[in-house]
């Protein structure tokens, strides 16, 4: 463990969340997972692909100031709504002044320069409780024992779901061990943009996929979610993705399919395709039996995942 950037623990994807007396269960927040690095001068936050997010979220570091020095946090950034519940699309455009900016700390990984990443959870999340000064844009994520609560609290606001830890495990960084799980309501993940077609209005479809065996392919064209501004600032911010040839290897498909989904040989020639390395969340109601998107519907850009790490989830 270090004072610059360590990976974070993953959660595992589950279609029901363990039960037990060692389990607690948090909510799922939806925003951009943060490492907050507190050094002997000052606060530094990374993305979980260890980007450096100080000068953007500066409200959020300068609050964390208040740690002790040689401190590391593991937690989520959120835009809160007006009624207080995070909202992914909100994060992008949180400076109009129309969403309030919030850091929830919900783990520790280092303190007075020390490594406790084998310290227990509940141990870990007492400390945390000690050290943590609440604040304007600085908070304390929510545990409970309580799963139903809990999980009807979270689908009564909306929320994207629970997480699962157990309160005996320890950290650990850059592994999905299954000590963390993680319940969505709603299918929902993220997808590699490779591409688009256009409209008058900047863009009418995303053309969206997930690697597997290191081989990108297509999922299906998502056409809701987007509002008319929203198209054309989303089509500008690709521009200059533009490649000349299609990226997805199982293009073009041989039939239009049952909903006239399909990418066929006809339609490649209305496509502008791109460098696969934008990354989308995307929510729909299901993944066919042909491993396409049902009902899909723009959430989000994500600059916090890796395009290549970007691979079926559910």
């Amino acid at each position: 463990m270090n004072l610059t950037f360590t990976k974070p623990m993953e959660c595992l994807p589950a279609k029901k969340l363990p039960t037990g007396p060692m389990w607690t269960y948090e909510i799922k927040l939806d925003g951009f997972r943060v490492e907050a690095v507190r050094t002997g001068d000052h606060v530094t936050l990374y993305s979980k692909q260890g980007k450096l997010l100080t000068r953007q979220f500066m409200q959020v570091a300068l609050e964390l100031e208040s740690l002790p020095p040689y401190t590391v946090l593991d937690g989520e950034l959120v835009t809160l709504d007006e009624s207080g519940v995070p909202r992914f699309n909100l994060l992008q455009n949180y400076r109009s002044g129309s969403a309030h900016l919030m850091y929830f700390a919900f783990d520790i990984l280092v303190h007075n320069g020390g490594d406790i990443s084998k310290l227990q959870l509940f141990e870990r999340r007492k400390l945390l409780r000690s050290l943590l000064t609440r604040g304007p844009h600085v908070d304390l994520a929510a545990w409970s024992s309580d799963l139903n609560a809990l999980e009807q609290f979270a689908r009564e606001n909306k929320l994207e779901g629970i997480v699962a830890k157990r309160a005996d495990g320890r950290y650990e960084p850059g592994r999905r061990s299954g000590s963390w799980v993680k319940l969505r309501f709603n299918c929902r993940q993220e997808f590699v943009i490779g591409g688009f077609t256009p409209s008058d209005l900047g863009l009418d479809a995303l053309l969206v996929g997930i690697y597997k065996d290191k081989e990108l392919r297509f999922a299906g064209a998502v056409r809701g979610g987007f509002t008319p501004q929203l198209r054309r600032q989303v089509r500008d911010g690709l521009n200059s993705l533009v490649v000349t040839s299609c990226p997805f290897v199982n293009l073009p498909d041989r039939r239009q399919g049952a909903w006239g989904q399909g990418i066929t040989k006809a339609k490649l020639k209305a496509c502008i395709w791109l460098k696969p390395t934008a990354v989308a969340e995307i929510e729909f109601a299901e993944w066919t039996p042909d491993e396409r998107l049902r009902h899909a519907a723009f959430v989000g850009l994500r600059s916090d995942r890796k395009a290549t790490q970007v691979i079926r989830e559910t």
